[in-house]
């Protein structure tokens, strides 16, 4: 240790040894077991006369270079050597190790998504030049591997936190960029991590529809059509809508619909020239320009990634960082621009309905999405291959609304089945993949309703034990496992800008179908000063359903207000989760966010998330966020027993309140919907009707497995 070349604080233990000790022999006594019993000043005892010669033990603590008397360095001045590219080290080939870390289910992911690209057909209805062509570069293009360096503070890109590699590590991309330039699915990404990737990958979605309008139905065809959305409760009359845009499995149908000058389907040769920038746009910031700049002490902020900064701005959106809080909705909004065959276009033009009392409720605006279970099967040469269940059909959906300064405005969108449970056989597995952007402008106003029906109904009593069944009874799960709407996805990206002062956008989501993977995320922007946004959503999920439901509610304007309750219901051996984000911009101070998650679990089988998040970078706010899970109340159910009903009809009275509050919050024309039957009887088909018997498969048979309150409300 003495040959250490920095100053060395040498203490010699001996010297230790004699202050606490009196000599080194003491030392040694007390620490070999048994020393103490011999006498330290016998000569002939070897083992005292051997420690008594042992050389004092030395500890050397480097404090730095050894100087010397002229204040240089010991051994003379040392020099660093600085290290040559290809001399000292060699630069990898960072191209290379591009798809180093992809494990075999990434490759999958990458693999199943470019099938949906690649597809049947290549492009949809929008223009190829002035839409389509921007969105797919930005998918297609690699994303560049470049190492970050630290840029001066007066650099506009200036950030403290930067990763800096050493030049001769290779360089990879963040999970899920390793083969395109937008993020896709990954089993193991933060925002996937709760919904069930490898069983949506698993299938084969790669048969377009086709691209034929539906321009001509028969009088027959048509009649049927509006009866069966009748039956679904979702059909308005002429008089009770001012516009009604059908679209059949993502076709457009004019013989159902209702068009005005500023409600219509967009045909690819005529798309307004104001539309396409708003056409082009991506979700979770892979469009850098907001849809309005945000006034921030005298400056006007247009950049998303630049908010916030220099300490808390997000930053480039390819970056690891930036991805971990994404919704994962950007390929699949890519993915839509370029194959959507329809395009549902409202544009309420300036103090549209502005005359109308504040209680009173301007008519729906109707959106239609109806799907018949044999998409891309009407005698194709894929027919075959649908019919066997080795391929699925995939539909893009697409709806652009904007409300200019002053409009008020109501949307209705509805995801329905025009099949019948016992069409099942015939059922070809389908992925929907919606895109809805929506624009409110000064002053407007947007009430917007989301109503998710596609997929029949699932199968009761799939949490029962097998000992509850006879021994030649089929178990309900099997029969769950074998329905075929199981092999269904439904996803919809809900992207929100609220552009002008005093905007307001009002929201009821509604999750209710059988689909086995449902996935919503809804996105709202607030971009000026007292804008506000109201969210109220509630999903059902039973059987052996994946739902996820996301939301992100970004303040970036000072004195702008939101307030968001989700509730969830799971039931039979389902999967739910809610993710909730809101993020609160520095620019954003004197905002009002409240945020509220409720989650029942039904049966000892299901499972459920509730991840609701602040991300607040202002210092003057009132936000608050919370979520409970737990199961129905105990002591109510005992209250309601007690009263004279049996359990099972007080847990479905319990239920139905839990819900009441979000489905009465849909527009009142869905409601109070009847229908007239074929031997004339009038027939109630209302929202909450619906929900009733939906909730009714998801009653739990028989007590809990686990007794006890568990009530976290």
């Amino acid at each position: 240790m003495g040959g250490s070349s920095r100053i060395p604080l040498v203490f010699a233990l001996w010297f230790t040894h004699v202050k606490a000790f009196q000599s080194p022999s003491a030392f040694w006594r007390r620490i070999i077991p048994g020393s103490s019993t011999a006498s330290s000043s016998s000569s002939s005892s070897p083992v005292y006369s051997a420690v008594d010669r042992l050389p004092p033990l030395f500890v050397s603590i480097g404090l730095g270079p050894e100087k010397t008397d002229e204040g240089g360095e010991k051994g003379g001045p040392s020099e660093t050597k600085e290290l040559v590219a290809g001399v000292d080290y060699i630069i990898p080939n960072h191209e290379e190790y591009r798809t180093s870390r992809r494990s075999a289910m990434d490759a999958q992911c990458d693999a199943w998504f470019g099938a949906l690209l690649n597809g049947t057909k290549e492009f949809g209805c929008l223009p190829r030049d002035q839409v389509v062509a921007p969105v797919k570069k930005i998918l297609m293009t690699p994303v560049p591997l470049v190492n970050d360096k630290e840029l001066p503070q007066d650099d506009p890109d200036y950030t403290p936190f930067v990763n800096t590699r050493l030049p001769w590590t290779p360089l990879v991309p963040a999970y899920g960029l390793e083969e395109y330039g937008l993020p896709i699915p990954r089993r193991n990404a933060e925002t996937w991590r709760h919904f069930d990737v490898a069983g949506m990958i698993q299938r084969d979605y790669s048969i377009d529809i086709s691209s034929d309008k539906l321009e001509e139905l028969s009088e027959a065809q048509t009649k049927q059509y509006i009866a069966s959305l009748q039956a679904s409760g979702v059909w308005l009359d002429d008089d009770s809508c001012e516009a009604r845009l059908v679209y059949v499995d993502g076709r457009f149908c004019a013989a159902l619909s209702k068009t005005t000058n500023w409600a219509y389907d967009l045909d690819g040769g005529a798309v307004p020239e104001d539309a396409v920038p708003l056409l082009t746009r991506l979700t979770d910031g892979f469009t850098d320009e907001l849809a309005t700049p945000v006034p921030c002490n005298d400056q006007l902020l247009t950049s998303y990634r630049n908010l916030s900064k220099p300490n808390h701005n997000m930053g480039d959106p390819t970056s690891q960082f930036a991805i971990n809080v994404q919704q994962g909705t950007a390929c699949f909004a890519a993915l839509n621009t370029i194959k959507t065959e329809g395009v549902a276009y409202v544009k309420a033009p300036a103090n549209h309905n502005a005359d109308m009392d504040e209680t009173t409720v301007p008519k729906p605006v109707l959106i239609i999405n109806a799907a018949t279970g044999l998409a891309g099967g009407q005698g194709t040469e894929h027919d075959d291959a649908l019919l066997k269940g080795e391929k699925g059909v995939a539909y893009h959906p697409r709806t652009l609304v904007v409300a200019q300064d002053g409009a008020r405005l109501s949307i209705v969108q509805s995801s329905v089945d025009l099949s019948k449970p016992e069409d099942e056989k015939g059922h070809h597995q389908s992925l929907y993949n919606g895109y809805t952007q929506i624009f409110v402008q000064g002053m407007a106003n947007v009430t917007h309703s989301y109503l998710e029906e596609t997929g029949g109904v699932v199968t009761p009593g799939v949490e029962r034990p097998e000992s509850d069944y006879q021994p030649d009874e089929v178990l309900d799960r099997d029969i769950e496992a074998a329905r075929s709407a199981l092999k269904d996805t439904h996803l919809e990206a809900i992207d929100v800008h609220l552009m002008g002062e005093e905007a307001s956008y009002k929201a009821a989501i509604l999750s209710l179908g059988g689909s086995g993977h449902i996935r919503i995320a809804l996105s709202v922007s607030l971009l000026r000063s007292r804008a506000s946004a109201t969210i109220r959503g509630f999903a059902l999920s039973g059987g052996a359903q994946k739902t996820d439901i996301k939301t992100n509610i970004h303040h970036a304007a000072q004195g702008t207000t939101s307030s968001q309750v989700q509730k969830n219901m799971v039931g039979g051996r389902a999967t739910g989760s809610f993710r909730g984000r809101i993020r609160v911009e520095q620019s954003a101070q004197q905002t009002d966010s409240q945020q509220l998650s409720r989650t029942i679990l039904l049966s000892d089988k299901c499972r459920a998330w509730a991840v609701p998040s602040l991300e607040i970078i202002a210092d003057d706010v009132q936000c608050s966020h919370g979520a409970t899970v737990s199961d129905l109340s105990e002591e109510e159910l005992f209250y309601l027993r007690s009263r004279g009903l049996d359990r099972s009809t007080a847990r479905n009275m319990l239920m139905y309140a839990f819900a009441d509050d979000i489905t009465s919050s849909v527009d009142p024309a869905l409601l109070a919907a009847t229908t007239t039957s074929e031997d004339g009887k009038r027939l109630d088909v209302s929202l909450s009707k619906r929900v009733i018997d939906r909730m009714r498969n998801l009653v739990p048979k028989g007590d809990r497995a686990i007794k006890g309150e568990f009530q976290s409300i």
